[in-house]
């Protein structure tokens, strides 16, 4: 049986936010660009056009959002709560990589972005004993 990955993406969603390590970061914001990648397997090429049937990139929008909302030191703290975000509300999913982008990182030097990338895979022991 032929088998199909379905790919649906929220690809450089903007924000303006306030993560960041020092103290001067948090005060002044930076703009920050969010990806968050979802995979489903299927058995057939999709053809149903109903949106249950499918992941709302709009769902994965709002959890971006909510999370650029809520200022954190770390940008890995960010990912992960995206991430566990996005594996609760999209169970049907077996991969998902979630990845922010920071313009311009007060470093000093000539640096356009600074990124944090974390993925996460459905352990396919587990998948194959349900």
């Amino acid at each position: 049986m032929d088998r199909y990955t379905k790919k649906i993406a929220l690809i450089n969603a903007r924000f303006f936010a306030y993560h960041g390590y020092y103290p001067a970061e948090q005060r002044i914001g930076h703009e920050f660009f969010v990806d968050i990648c979802c995979f489903v397997e299927i058995d057939v090429a999709p053809t149903d056009e109903q949106l249950e049937y499918t992941i709302n990139y709009e769902d994965l929008y709002h959890i971006a959002k909510n999370e650029m909302l809520a200022p954190k030191k770390l940008l890995e703290t960010v990912v992960a709560k995206m991430l566990h975000a996005v594996r609760t509300k999209c169970e049907e999913a077996h991969k998902v990589e979630v990845t922010i982008r920071k313009s311009h990182p007060p470093f000093g030097g000539d640096l356009s972005t600074a990124m944090v990338s974390l993925s996460w895979q459905r352990d396919e022991t587990t998948r194959s004993e349900k």
